[in-house]
């Protein structure tokens, strides 16, 4: 494990809004992810009606798909996914953004929370759009190979 390339993912995450979560049984669905680098996990927000909450409350083998470049981030992270009822928890990751999807709010019956606990990943990072573009222009003019980011495969 490259501690650089772990503190990379963490910190790219934070930047990102969206991801597809997928639990092994059915198609991935986009998820706001909660990365929580002390916790070494990221966490979502959901509803109790939700098919991949369902599949969580036992532990489920479970995949997340990052491609964002507003992030600087894209890959595939494995990991288990787990109900939560940590309720302390919950009230800490709590927004408004999250607010805005219970008609109750926080208080609302169906509010459920899930941990997404990664243990491998396959992940690109980059720098951004305008160095993409750039380094895509040079390797024309240059006839190189383009400097597009950092690949690593990381064990959590």
């Amino acid at each position: 494990m490259s501690s650089t390339a772990t503190k990379t993912f963490w910190s790219k995450m934070d930047n990102i809004h969206v991801v597809l979560l997928g639990d092994g049984n059915g198609d991935p669905v986009p998820m706001a992810p909660i990365p929580r680098e002390d916790d070494g996990a990221i966490w979502f927000i959901t509803s109790a009606d939700h098919d991949t909450y369902g599949a969580s409350v036992p532990g489920t083998d479970a995949k997340i798909y990052v491609a964002d470049m507003g992030g600087q981030l894209f890959g595939t992270v494995s990991g288990m996914l787990t109900a939560s009822t940590d309720t302390e928890k919950l009230d800490d990751l709590w927004t408004p953004m999250a607010a805005a999807w219970f008609e109750k709010g926080r208080d609302d019956p169906n509010v459920r929370l899930m941990k997404f606990t990664p243990s491998q990943g396959e992940v690109w990072a980059t720098d951004g759009t305008i160095k993409y573009l750039f380094e895509t222009i040079k390797a024309n003019v240059a006839e190189t190979t383009p400097d597009t980011g950092e690949y690593h495969v990381i064990k959590f």
